[in-house]
């Protein structure tokens, strides 16, 4: 009997497409764990860049611009995270 837990396009796979799918599936949690990381430096800088806005003259405000920065690269990081990490319905303990 089909183990139902899978999707129905990964149950007739061979090995090397399995070994493949399990490498995108790590590759993906390495980026949601970049992604929640730079997410975390983010928003401790936010309290930075809140006064490094204030304070600045002109449009020198390298905190800001800082802050900006990382949250961007943390979006993307999650993005591309959960694009690459789909599918995984099993329980990951590394």
């Amino acid at each position: 009997m089909a183990n139902t837990l899978i999707p129905v396009e990964e149950r007739n796979l061979t090995p090397d497409e399995v070994a493949h799918l399990d490498r995108r599936r790590r590759r993906g949690q390495l980026f949601l764990v970049l992604g929640l990381q730079t997410l975390l430096v983010s928003c401790l800088l936010l309290l930075f860049s809140g006064q490094d806005a204030t304070y600045s003259p002109g449009w020198i405000h390298p905190m800001m611009y800082w802050n900006l920065t990382t949250f961007t690269l943390s979006m993307v990081f999650l993005a591309i995270g959960v694009s690459l990490k789909r599918g995984s319905n099993e329980f990951i303990s590394y």
